[in-house]
C-alpha cells in the first residue's frame, strides 16, 4: 500500500522503562540496531498498527504499557535502490512513519522476541534515551534524529543523563559510540558530560539473547539475570 508518492505508510515505536532509557534491538542475524517498526496494513490506523508491530517484535500487549505522544506529521525516509526489490523499483520510494512514544507500565519480563515465528530482532537492551546513530543503518538515521528530538519534550526526566545542550545532544547523535567510549575513557563522564554510571544487573526477555557491543563497555561486569 504506497501513497501517491511513492511512500509506504508505517510506524515507529520509542519504548521507554521507568529511568528513561529506550528499548533498542539488534536486528537478526545483522550487526545493525534499531527501533521497532512496521507497515500500517490496509484497514489499520496507526495507533492500530503500533499496537500490533509493538506485540509481534517484542511481545508487548496494550496493557502492558502507555502512549506518551506521537509525532505531529508523516517523517520520511528514502530507500536506496539497491534495498529495493527489482519489481518494486520506479514505483516504491521509502517509508513515511507516524512514531510514537511509549511508556513500559509492565515488566522486563514480558518482553518476548519471539512472540511470533518471523522474529525482528535476537537481542536487545535498554539505551540511553539519545541512542548511537552510527550503528543504525544510514538511510533511516535522519528520521530517528527527528523523532527523537520531536518527542524528547514528552520523556519523563529521571535520575539518568537525558538533558543536554542542543548541540551536545546532536552530536551525540550524530557521533554515536565511539564518540561516547572516548569521552568516557578521557574523563571518566559520559554522552555531555554526564558521570558515567556502574552496570547494573538486567533482565532478558522469553527467547531473547545478550551480545554486548564490541565497540562499548556496555554490560562489562554486569550481572546477567536469565530467564
Amino acid at each position: 500500500m504506497l501513497d501517491r508518492d511513492g511512500f509506504r505508510p508505517n510506524v515507529g515505536i520509542i519504548l521507554l522503562n521507568q529511568r528513561s532509557q529506550v528499548f533498542w534491538g539488534k536486528r537478526i542475524r545483522t550487526h545493525s540496531w534499531q527501533f521497532p517498526q512496521g507497515g500500517i496494513d490496509r484497514g489499520e490506523n496507526p495507533e492500530q498498527a503500533m499496537f500490533r508491530e509493538l506485540h509481534e517484535e517484542v511481545g508487548l500487549h496494550p496493557q502492558h504499557v502507555q502512549v506518551l505522544a506521537r509525532t505531529r506529521d508523516w517523517l520520511r525516509y528514502e530507500v536506496p535502490d539497491r534495498f529495493i526489490r527489482r519489481d518494486a523499483r520506479g514505483h516504491y520510494k521509502g517509508q513515511k512513519q507516524i512514531w510514537f512514544l511509549l511508556q513500559l507500565v509492565g515488566h522486563d519480563w514480558d518482553l518476548n522476541l519471539r512472540a511470533t515465528t518471523h522474529p525482528e530482532f535476537d537481542a536487545w537492551r535498554w539505551n540511553d534515551y539519545w541512542v548511537p546513530l552510527d550503528v543504525v543503518v544510514e538511510f533511516k538515521r535522519g528520521v530517528y534524529e527527528m523523532a527523537l528530538t520531536e518527542l524528547s519534550r514528552f520523556v519523563p526526566r529521571s535520575e539518568l543523563r537525558f538533558d543536554a545542550k542542543p548541540e551536545q545532544r546532536n552530536r551525540y547523535l550524530r557521533g554515536g559510540l565511539h564518540q561516547r567510549d572516548a569521552q568516557q575513557g578521557e574523563s571518566g563522564a559520559g554522552a555531555a558530560g554526564y558521570p558515567s554510571r556502574p552496570c547494573a544487573p538486567f533482565e532478558l526477555p522469553p527467547g531473547g539473547t545478550f551480545e554486548p557491543d564490541p565497540h562499548t563497555n556496555f554490560g562489562a561486569g554486569a550481572p546477567v539475570k536469565k530467564p
